[in-house]
């Protein structure tokens, strides 16, 4: 038996100086990451991590494996590719609110909806910070910025929702600053076979400074959030004075005090559940002001992998083709709605 591969957070930091600002919260979920990649036991050269644009696209620079900072917004396509020609690597998609949900939204749910093998973690900051502060697809209405002096008049996208709308088999949302429940995550996402979206919810204090300052400060967090823990029943408040349940009559779920309901009235987490639509009604709970915000893992369901698939049909296609190359290159050519131009 090979003697088990050791490896330290110290493998994982490359020579790189990184380059944040300071205070940034990127720095916190770098060091989260590093600190919990010797868990997987993997070679370094077996992990690569693939960005697109932004601030959370330096990522690759910082982290002591393969990497790849390639276009805005192409960071799923381009791991796709990888993972499915390489099903020996663990790929990693890092990617930003404005990266992912912008100009690269449709690579995101297309990857997301196959069950490619990839690990995405998408740092939500609500706000453009490499280019020193626009509003992003998450920024909520309203929002006063240099592009939108007079204040955003979009929607805001819940990028939980969209990856559950995207039938993602693992869809999970943490918090920068929590280095333990980050960790959890990243745990359950890096055991997961097929798409893992992570949601991370990171401070910009240059840009959108306090964005997620309810779900942080003592004063607020313990009745802000919701920490999502599957078979237990879903109650929080610094004493489990609030509950989710099924609203009498109603759809989705609701939050009510513990004390108005039964304790069989309360619902109990169950990431498993085959249709997505329990997972939707928890991830549109969150109000505005981030009051009732779940963090956890929303959804974790097993269905067969894109890689998987796609390997199994091309040994199936080789199987059926016998000869010599130049023979199979000719059946090829030759196969299917093919024509003589005389």
């Amino acid at each position: 038996m090979p003697e088990a591969l050791k490896l330290t957070t110290k493998d994982f930091k490359s020579d790189q100086e990184v380059r944040w600002c300071p205070g940034c919260g990127d720095y916190a979920i770098l060091a989260a990451v590093q600190s919990f990649m010797p868990e997987l036991g993997i070679p370094r050269e077996r992990i690569v991590f693939v960005s697109g644009i932004g601030c959370s696209s330096r990522f690759p620079y910082y982290m002591n494996t393969y990497g790849m900072h390639s276009i805005h917004g192409r960071a799923p396509a381009i791991a796709s590719g990888l993972s499915v020609s390489r099903p020996d690597l663990s790929v990693w998609v890092v990617t930003g609110d404005g990266d992912a949900l912008s100009i690269g939204g449709n690579h995101l749910i297309h990857a997301l909806r196959r069950n490619v093998n990839l690990k995405i973690l998408l740092f939500n900051n609500k706000i453009y910070g490499l280019t020193k502060g626009q509003y992003s697809p998450t920024s909520e209405i309203g929002k006063i910025t240099k592009s939108t002096p007079a204040g955003s008049a979009d929607s805001p996208f819940n990028p939980i929702s969209l990856a559950l709308g995207a039938e993602a088999s693992f869809v999970a949302r943490t918090i920068d600053s929590d280095r333990k429940h980050l960790q959890s995550v990243l745990r359950a996402a890096a055991e997961h076979r097929g798409s893992a979206f992570v949601e991370i919810y990171q401070n910009c204090n240059i840009f959108n400074d306090g964005a997620f300052d309810a779900l942080k400060e003592p004063s607020t967090r313990d009745d802000f959030t919701i920490r999502l823990e599957h078979g237990q029943p879903i109650t929080f408040g610094k004493d489990g004075e609030w509950a989710v349940t099924h609203p009498p009559g109603g759809f989705g779920l609701s939050v009510v005090p513990t004390a108005s309901v039964q304790p069989g009235e309360i619902v109990v987490h169950d990431q498993s559940v085959a249709e997505p639509a329990y997972a939707f009604a928890l991830s549109r709970l969150p109000g505005p002001d981030l009051r009732n915000t779940p963090i956890g893992v929303f959804r974790s369901v097993e269905r067969p992998a894109y890689d998987d698939l796609v390997r199994e049909q091309l040994t199936t296609a080789k199987a059926k083709v016998k000869g010599t190359p130049e023979e199979e290159l000719g059946a090829l050519l030759n196969s299917g709605d093919t024509w003589t131009i005389l």
